[in-house]
């Protein structure tokens, strides 16, 4: 049987389905992917409301990601970059904090900011230098510990992890207690020291089309909605039965699967919130940290400080929340509303749009950056993919994609081989 004749049907057109469908392509196979929306992207999205560009949550692309540097142009992407550093909102005062050996403009408020002690600014350049020593794979096979007990070990005083460390990786890690794997730590840290927190000219969304406009042969069937994977078969929603051969299931399967019954993956959720305004009050690209312990509001960011392909006629703010809440739609909204004035002393012209995203990041207790394709293997044909398999991010999602087809390539490379060793005999 030639290649591209084998039924491989892929589940779910994110980034890790899309990057198993492409190294499928690179190999002769023309892959069928299922998507259950109207669109490519999984959580990789940008909607475009009242001409405003709308990331389905606060997203950015870590450009040190080795995976991204693979599989991504960034150069056709447009990215736009973050300065390295943070606005802090804390008692009515702002403070700046970066790093002042990659942006020399970050210099003297670092120096003068009363975010952390003198030790502690000592401290974050001594951990800058050491984990650009540190290997990706050395940081994943430490022991791990909370990033709490980590930053603690490190001896940063209370303050820089209160006012600093808290607010920017919760808003990463989607989690204000700093429970997150170590390891994750280490890595994005690396990854921060090591490049830029990027977004493509025309939002993160950008990062999932280019990966969909890289695919020639695969065919991608939207709105089709899978119940159930069996074998040599998929069974959709709607009852329709598709043979297949191999399988990848590149979105969460305990659902999919009967013997994954009782292995839920458990997530993490955030709520997104954007609003028009008048004027901005930080101008350069930074993102604004509410260190006050008593907001529900994480951190907040002016879009229009970066480049954007489509801008509405007013600045838009992007407000981020990873706290638990009791509040309604309307309430949030409220809430909001008068923490942006109350914190910020922001006031906001209109609110745009809220995204409550259920399913942001996987919870997570050990984290690996890498696995062997012969691990996405849950049955003789079926394979599984996504960053929950690894470590919950864009490079995970990039690697498990990867490593699910290269496992599908290696049994059907098996086969190939024994289909032809017994036709030699026919």
């Amino acid at each position: 049987m030639e290649r591209k004749s084998y039924k491989i049907y892929i589940v779910g057109a994110g980034v890790s389905g899309l990057t198993a469908a492409i190294n499928l392509e690179r190999n002769g196979y023309r892959p069928i992917i299922l998507e259950a929306t109207d669109r490519v992207g999984g959580r990789v999205k940008t909607d475009l409301v009242d001409g405003y560009q709308l990331d389905h949550g606060f997203q950015v692309l870590l450009d040190a990601y080795p995976k991204a540097q693979e599989y991504l142009d960034f150069k056709a992407l447009d990215l736009q970059s973050f300065l390295p550093g943070a606005i802090i909102y804390k008692d009515g005062k702002t403070q700046t904090i970066g790093d002042p050996l990659r942006n020399i403009s970050l210099l003297w408020p670092t120096l003068t900011s009363p975010v952390g002690t003198i030790k502690d600014k000592l401290k974050v350049l001594k951990l800058n230098t050491d984990l650009k020593k540190k290997s990706i794979e050395s940081i994943f096979e430490s022991e791990e510990v909370t990033t709490l007990q980590y930053l603690k070990s490190k001896g940063f005083s209370e303050s820089i992890i209160t006012n600093f460390f808290k607010p920017f990786f919760a808003g990463i890690f989607l989690e204000p207690e700093l429970k997150t794997s170590s390891r994750m730590f280490e890595f994005v840290y690396k990854m921060f020291g090591e490049g830029h927190a990027t977004l493509p000219k025309a939002g993160i969304g950008e990062l999932s089309n280019q990966l969909k406009s890289k695919l020639e042969h695969t065919e991608i069937r939207y709105n089709t909605k899978v119940k159930q994977v069996k074998d040599n078969a998929i069974i959709l929603e709607n009852d329709e039965i598709i043979d297949t051969q191999f399988c990848i299931v590149a979105t969460p399967a305990d659902h999919l699967i009967s013997n994954l019954n009782g292995q839920t993956i458990k997530w993490k959720s955030c709520y997104n919130l954007y609003f028009e305004l008048d004027s901005r009050s930080i101008r350069q690209p930074l993102i604004g940290l509410i260190a006050n312990e008593e907001s529900l509001i994480n951190n907040i960011f002016y879009h229009h400080s970066l480049d954007t392909k489509h801008r509405g006629d007013h600045e838009l703010l992007s407000v981020t929340i990873v706290k638990d809440h009791d509040f309604n739609k309307s309430q949030l909204v409220e809430q909001v509303t008068n923490e942006l004035k109350t914190y910020c002393n922001i006031d906001a012209r209109r609110f745009i749009k809220q995204y409550q995203i259920k399913q942001a990041l996987p919870d997570l207790k050990r984290l690996n950056y890498s696995l062997s394709p012969t691990e996405t293997q849950l049955k003789s044909t079926i394979f599984l993919a996504g960053d929950h398999l690894l470590n919950g991010s864009l490079n995970a999602a990039m690697m498990s994609g990867e490593r699910a087809a290269q496992g599908v390539i290696m049994s059907l490379e098996d086969g190939l081989v024994v289909e032809e060793l017994t036709s030699e005999y026919l």
